[in-house]
């Protein structure tokens, strides 16, 4: 079996007395798009950071493309490619400027690098505004505009730090697209995400981290197994009184109940009776002064899974959203 393209070892770093990562073991065969999944604060970043260079871990070892992220520094930073969390692009240069500047950084001819930042700035849709200062791009158009920075040098491995963030939802379908085709040109890809249904999407391998530790790890779908059964969501009316729906809902399902003040999510697991725990919910509540806005039962997503994990959500700005906003996105990524 070939060694894996990645591979770090009781990974640790500290920034002070806050340890970000406590012991992050990884491993990624080639080829795979892998998923880092976390909440904010988590450690991905941190991950990556150290991955790519830009970090040295306070212990434990990591290799990348059989490199020594410490000690062969200089030769990995030619086998990988980096799209970090903000747009790394001078807003003074063009577009194909942007792209040419890290071409030579990688050391390509100024002919090949200008012929390698176009057919890129192609494939992200953005060739109509390739002679146009970086400083007139929207948001989105820049945050493109840094991930195609990062297939410049063709790498052996792409770190995209949550690529999407930011983006439009065409533009996301897009990115997703390309790191389909990077893939399947034989790319090795790391990709980190608060976005449950992206990691869904994408990838072949996902580690949950939290609290800078490995808290879980496999396929999408064997995540979802560990749930098994089917989930019980209800929200309500008055979010004051979603502890009190908790309440006088213990003891149904099983597991800890995910509750959410600020959202009035009451999330149950219910195994496979899940019918008759609908039935006992309701009936309880209808004798309560609890008023319900809605509940239903579905079988567990991803967004299930990291729920039961962590105990919260990977979102945090998803927490703040309004309940028919948040069933909204949570609707569609399950279309």
């Amino acid at each position: 079996m070939a060694d894996p393209i990645i591979r770090t070892e009781g990974l640790t770093k500290a920034f002070g007395e806050v340890k970000a990562l406590n012991g992050v073991d990884l491993e990624v065969a080639e080829g795979m798009v892998f998923g880092l999944l976390g909440p904010n604060g988590a450690g991905k970043t941190t991950t990556v950071r150290i991955l790519t260079t830009l970090l040295p871990p306070d212990g434990g070892s990591a290799t990348v493309a059989g490199c020594d992220v410490v000690r062969d520094a200089e030769a990995l930073r030619f086998r990988i490619g980096l799209a970090g969390q903000s747009a790394a692009v001078d807003e003074n240069l063009t577009g194909l400027e942007n792209l040419e500047l890290v071409g030579r950084l990688y050391h390509l001819g100024k002919t090949e690098a200008r012929a390698r930042g176009g057919q890129i700035l192609e494939r992200f849709g953005l060739s109509d505004a390739a002679d146009r200062p970086t400083k007139t791009y929207s948001g989105g158009m820049r945050r493109r505009l840094d991930v195609a920075a990062s297939l410049v040098g063709r790498p052996q491995v792409l770190f995209l730090d949550e690529p999407t963030t930011g983006l439009d939802p065409r533009s996301r379908i897009d990115v997703w697209e390309f790191i389909r085709e990077l893939q399947a040109e034989g790319t090795t890809l790391l990709l980190t995400t608060q976005y449950l249904e992206e990691a869904d999407e994408l990838t072949d391998q996902i580690v949950v981290i939290d609290g800078g530790r490995v808290i879980a790890e496999g396929t999408s779908s064997e995540l979802k197994r560990q749930i098994g059964g089917e989930v019980l969501e209800l929200h309500v009316t008055n979010r004051d009184e979603t502890a009190a729906a908790a309440d006088i809902l213990a003891g149904l399902g099983h597991g800890d109940h995910v509750v959410e003040p600020s959202t009035g999510l009451v999330r149950i697991q219910v195994g496979q009776d899940g019918t008759t725990v609908v039935f006992e919910a309701v009936r309880r509540l209808d004798g309560s002064s609890v008023h319900i806005e809605d509940i239903a039962l579905h079988k567990p997503s991803l967004d299930d899974v990291f729920l039961s994990l962590t105990g919260h959500a990977a979102e945090e700005e998803q927490e703040q959203m309004p309940p028919t906003r948040r069933r909204r996105r949570r609707a569609e990524a399950r279309s």
